[in-house]
């Protein structure tokens, strides 16, 4: 076959493979002229993909097939120009071109799949998007309907009448049973208006019985003033009684006594035998008052003062005397004798003994310090019941600690007199803290039961004598008492501490789950220096939160191999003032309440809730609550801890306690929070 022919066969091909034309109809002449032109996008929606397939594995063979035919007859000598290479070599190239065609038919085909999948993926991108805005609008809804249902209105908090007595008591126009049978809303308005009504009927019962009342003390105070009258009667009674007194054994002699001593007391302590005589007699029988003391010392006390003048010029005379037969006196000896001198007692003095309900005595004895003007007091307690004295109960009934902060910040250890300041600093005296154990404590409320008002004590500036040492003379005596008891309940409760046992009262079992698996094991009392030391403690000193005055103890918390230490500083005026715990956790590493927020939970459960661990008035097992507590968060904590799974063997802490959820938040906090009726904890 010739080089021409082939060239037509060649051009017929192509036109074949073209597919249909494309006509295009151009201007020349006037004439109309048929332009054909090639489109594969015309041919490409009329191809089926599998017969391109079949072509293309045809064209390949056919390639395949050529390519080794032109091979063999280079291999048989024929010659690169020669006849049949040439004509296998076009037939190669039609080849060739049948499969570039058939390339870019695969490629316009992928292209339409890649549009038609990036039509579809937006569709579904806005279906998407619709879905989610509707879903958002969903939820508002449902958070307004939530708002609606739990709002609560401030007559829900209004106990109101029931719907029968309602309508028994209220008048009709009130009422009003025809439209608010039916309608709830307007039940619940009228109910509010007869609310009301009664409100203002017993405002006005309010002011009548106001009125009888003033009526009343009126009438009081008459009869009062009658029965002040009858005194000077009643004591002529007396002294004609006095024989039937001595046959019956009645103290009346005794009491008379103790009334002519009282007549050479100083004026603080007078005023203090006073009120202290009265309140007993008329509001606390187990309160008894006495007097001791040097009778003849106190009588010569009260000599008129120019003899004691003389004696002072006498006395003058001969110190002059001694200094100059001395040549080198020293001036110790005089400090001495000076600083005695100044700190000197009255030769009388007051003992209280103040009875408690568990039969225990608290006894108190009242001195008045005559040159710097002030009264002090120590303390003693009697028990009921030999109590074993547990090591760290040792400063709970010390005479030292016993009455500090009966009131607030009343430490006892430095004068309240300000005049005294300069009287000290005149003999050598730095501190009268260094004279408190013998001398007794200057609190401020003993000041003020004697009567006695100091310029720099503001609070009583319009009251002084008898009218001072009476105004807080009923609340003294009660913080008295309620002080001994907290302190012997205290110390029964450390007994039982250092035996790691927690002693809990029926009262509060309610409080803590059946079983607790936590455990106290050790029980102290420690320094201040030694709780200031610790580091997991920063945060309360910082805070203030830990004085010099309070008192210091340390226990130990254990379960398996985890180890609670927990620091208490224990305020004077238990339990008005809580006990604040510090915690540090030895489990896996050394954890506090400054690097956990956990233990920094766990520190708030046993700090911050107190009326949750009260119990019953006036809440002296708060402290072993707060223990007991302590116990039960720690089961907690590590019950609820993540545990590795892939150590093999039985869990360390297996779930004892039945949890809502086990962690909550960003912060993974763990449920503390016991809920009695259900025996669940929860998160606060």
């Amino acid at each position: 076959m010739s080089a021409d022919a082939l060239k037509k066969r060649k051009s017929k091909v192509l036109r074949n493979e073209a597919g249909p034309p494309e006509v295009k109809r151009g201007r020349g002449d006037g004439d109309q002229q048929d332009v054909r032109v090639y489109n594969e996008e015309v041919e490409f929606d009329s191809r089926n993909p599998e017969q391109d397939f079949l072509q293309y594995k045809e064209a390949c063979e056919n390639l395949a097939k050529l390519m080794g035919e032109i091979q063999e007859l280079k291999a048989n000598g024929a010659k690169e120009g020669s006849t049949e290479v040439e004509r296998r070599r076009l037939q190669s190239c039609i080849h060739f071109m049948t499969l570039k065609k058939l390339n870019r038919l695969a490629h316009m085909r992928l292209k339409r799949g890649r549009d038609q999948t990036h039509e579809a993926k937006q569709k579904v991108d806005v279906l998407h998007l619709q879905l989610q805005n509707l879903l958002y609008e969903v939820l508002h809804l449902q958070k307004e309907i939530s708002k609606c249902l739990e709002f609560k209105s401030k007559h829900e908090e209004i106990d109101l009448v029931t719907e029968e007595e309602f309508y028994q008591d209220a008048p009709p126009e009130i009422s009003r049973p025809q439209l608010t049978k039916n309608d709830p809303h307007q039940l619940t308005l009228a109910r509010l208006d007869w609310e009301l009504e009664q409100r203002k009927r017993l405002a006005e019962q309010y002011k009548e019985s106001q009125a009888m009342k003033e009526k009343i003390q009126k009438s009081i105070e008459v009869k009062k003033e009658h029965l002040r009258s009858l005194q000077p009667g009643l004591n002529a009674i007396m002294q004609a009684s006095l024989p039937v007194q001595d046959y019956l054994s009645m103290p009346v002699e005794q009491t008379q006594k103790q009334t002519e001593i009282a007549q050479h007391l100083p004026p603080p302590l007078y005023v203090l035998f006073i009120q202290a005589n009265a309140y007993g007699q008329a509001c606390d029988k187990n309160l008894s008052v006495s007097i001791s003391g040097d009778v003849d010392e106190a009588k010569a006390l009260s000599k008129p003062p120019e003899d004691s003048q003389d004696d002072d010029s006498d006395s003058d005379a001969e110190e002059e005397q001694e200094k100059t037969k001395r040549r080198r006196p020293t001036a110790g000896g005089q400090l001495d004798d000076k600083r005695r001198e100044m700190l000197k007692w009255h030769p009388l003095s007051l003992s209280f003994d103040l009875i408690c309900k568990d039969g225990s005595v608290l006894h108190l004895f009242f001195y008045y310090l005559m040159n710097l003007n002030i009264m002090t007091v120590k303390a003693k307690v009697s028990a009921s019941t030999d109590l074993t004295t547990a090591i760290s109960a040792g400063e709970l009934v010390k005479s030292d600690t016993l009455l500090s902060c009966l009131y607030a910040n009343d430490h006892g250890r430095e004068t309240p007199n300000p005049a005294n300041r300069y009287q000290f600093d005149k003999i050598g005296i730095v501190s009268f803290a260094d004279y408190v154990e013998e001398l007794g404590h200057p609190y401020k409320w003993v000041q003020n039961l004697g009567g006695l008002h100091f310029p720099s004590d503001s609070s009583e500036g319009a009251l002084m004598g008898s009218s001072l040492s009476a105004s807080h003379m009923e609340n003294t005596i009660k913080l008295l008492r309620g002080r001994i008891l907290s302190r012997l309940a205290l110390q029964k409760q450390f007994a039982s501490l250092e035996h790691s046992i927690i002693p809990i009262t029926s009262e509060c079992l309610h409080l803590f789950p059946a079983k607790i698996l936590s455990r106290l094991t050790f029980w102290t009392t420690i320094t201040h220096e030694d709780y200031m030391a610790l580091p997991y403690t920063r945060h309360v000193t910082d805070a203030g939160l830990a004085k010099e005055t309070d008192m210091y103890f340390s226990g130990v918390v254990e379960r398996g191999t985890a180890r609670l230490q927990a620091a208490v500083v224990l305020n004077p005026r238990y339990p008005e003032i809580c006990p604040v715990f510090s915690l540090s956790l030895n489990w896996k590493g050394e954890r506090s309440g400054r690097t956990d927020d956990n233990l920094r939970a766990m520190e708030s459960e046993v700090n911050v809730f107190k009326n949750e661990l009260q119990g019953p008035r006036p809440g002296h097992q708060l402290l072993t609550n707060q223990i007991a507590r302590l116990c039960v968060i720690l089961d907690v904590y590590l019950e609820t801890e993540e545990q590795d799974d892939g150590v093999e063997g039985p869990r360390e802490f297996p779930r004892e306690k039945m949890c809502l959820r086990t962690v909550r938040g960003p912060n993974r906090l763990k449920p503390f929070k016991y809920n009695h009726p259900l025996g669940l904890f929860s998160h606060r």
